[in-house]
């Protein structure tokens, strides 16, 4: 199984964001994606550099007035504004689709915004070459590999069609399963973030060809907050393509893994020729944004039942954040999908 990486995504370095109402440093740092590149080192993966695929794959899934602002967003903020402000929005426009949240930090939110994704000198070329290792990561599967793994940073599965959201800018996974349909007539995109996939849910909505699955805890209380509510399950032409599988704050890997299998059952029911996951190691008990308790023998074993539904699969890196057992979790769960799939 091949793995791509990009040094250049290491250029997005914010410091800080607020939450819970006070500034607090960033947990999205360049460092996330040294460390796991270092274990796919240390376990001989084979790591290859992206092509340029360009804009249109992006395009096909982001607003293109979106994607066009991003290139000198921050060069004309800080013309704007000077090189202390911190490049965050302060005005907003109105509401988004959603339910609003009974906690008080999601309700802020629903009235207000996001201040995660501040923007830094190396911000644009961080997500675009971040989207073009997950583009090259479909591209390998599209091309006849069982699976590849796309190391992907900053992540991408809350950025929503036109906007940036939670750490993320451009959606990497939903690029991918769009991209693949060219090849597979049925994709589905499975998340396994702790925090709902929001952003592909946003953008997969009304999609019939494409199946969305995400695990995560009640959004009444838990961020991203807003969406990915049991019952969301698409509309238009998605209508029943869209599962949210709700965890109880703190669940255990027991009960992780058994959401994860009515996940499973219900993309085998959709009948999907290919798979994309949205791989985050935030479900594990130590990370700091942790909302579930997963250990490093629970991801291999979430990778032993993903890699069981033998479809050609891209794996896309989504959080998991500097807590102690990051690289334990991502060579507990790449290993044994590597072998799994040989």
């Amino acid at each position: 199984m091949k793995a791509f990486f990009d040094a250049r995504q290491l250029g997005h370095a914010p410091t800080v964001y607020f939450r819970r109402g006070a500034a607090m440093p960033h947990q999205e740092q360049p460092q996330r994606a040294e460390i796991l590149r270092d274990m796919l080192i240390g376990e001989g993966f084979e790591i290859s550099a992206p092509r340029d695929h360009g804009l249109a794959p992006i395009k096909a899934v982001h607003n293109p007035d979106y994607v066009d602002f991003l290139p000198d967003a921050h060069a004309r903020f800080v013309e704007s504004a000077g090189t202390e402000a911190l490049a965050i929005p302060t005005t907003h426009p109105g509401l988004r689709r959603g339910k609003e949240p009974r906690d008080i930090h999601g309700q802020l939110g629903w009235w207000m915004t996001d201040t995660s994704t501040p923007l830094t000198a190396g911000t644009w070329e961080a997500a675009y070459w971040s989207a073009q290792t997950a583009i090259e990561a479909a591209e390998e599967v599209m091309s006849g590999a069982r699976a590849a793994y796309a190391l992907c940073r900053p992540p991408g599965h809350h950025a929503m069609r036109d906007c940036s959201n939670g750490f993320c800018f451009f959606n990497n996974a939903c690029i991918v399963a769009h991209h693949m349909t060219s090849t597979f007539k049925k994709v589905a995109l499975i998340d396994i973030d702790v925090h709902t996939g929001n952003g592909s849910l946003d953008i997969l909505y009304e999609r019939g060809d494409i199946f969305f699955c995400s695990l995560h805890p009640d959004p009444t209380t838990y961020p991203t907050f807003f969406l990915g509510h049991a019952d969301e399950t698409g509309e238009g032409e998605g209508a029943g393509k869209s599962l949210n599988i709700l965890l109880e704050q703190g669940a255990s890997e027991d009960t992780v893994l058994a959401a994860l299998d009515k996940g499973i059952a219900a993309i085998e029911a959709f009948g999907a020729d290919a798979l994309v996951v949205s791989l985050g190691f935030d479900m594990a008990a130590d990370d700091p944004l942790a909302g579930v308790s997963v250990y490093p023998e629970g991801f291999a074993e979430m990778a032993r039942r993903l890699a069981a539904m033998n479809l050609p699969t891209a794996l896309v890196q989504e959080g998991g954040y500097l807590g102690p057992s990051l690289a334990d979790n991502a060579k507990s769960f790449l290993t044994t999908f590597r072998e799994a799939t040989r």
